[in-house]
C-alpha cells in the first residue's frame, strides 16, 4: 500500500499544475498584443485568444489605385500580432511541459 500514497500525492501535484496552467491561460486570454506595419500606418491589436480587437489604419496610407499595399500592411501587422501571442503563449505554458517530453503541447 506504500505505493497508493505517492500516487495521491502525484495526483494532487496535477491538480496543483493544472489549476496553474489554468490560471495562467486566462492571465494570457486577458493580455492585449500590438503590432504595427508600414511604420505605423497600419496596427492591429489582438487578445490572447487570438481575436483581433482593433485595426487602426491611418488615412494617408489609404489610396484606392494601391489597395494591394494596405491589404500587405494589414496582413503584416495581423501576422505579426499573432506570431507575439504564439511567442507569448509557448514561453508561459512552457513551463509546465519542462521536462515531460510532451511534444507538440502548447
Amino acid at each position: 500500500m506504500k505505493g497508493m500514497g505517492n500516487m495521491g500525492n502525484m495526483m494532487k501535484q496535477m491538480q496543483k499544475m493544472q489549476k496553474k496552467m489554468m490560471k495562467a491561460q486566462d492571465e494570457l486570454h486577458e493580455m492585449s498584443f500590438e503590432a504595427s506595419a508600414g511604420g505605423g500606418m497600419v496596427t492591429v491589436v489582438a487578445n490572447g485568444k487570438k481575436e483581433i480587437t482593433d485595426i487602426q489604419i491611418k488615412e494617408e496610407v489609404v489610396d484606392p489605385d494601391d489597395v494591394d499595399m494596405l491589404q500587405d500592411l494589414i496582413l503584416a501587422a495581423t501576422n505579426d500580432v499573432l506570431s507575439q501571442i504564439d511567442e507569448k503563449t509557448n514561453d508561459t505554458m512552457g513551463q509546465f511541459t519542462k521536462g515531460m517530453n510532451m511534444p507538440g503541447m502548447f
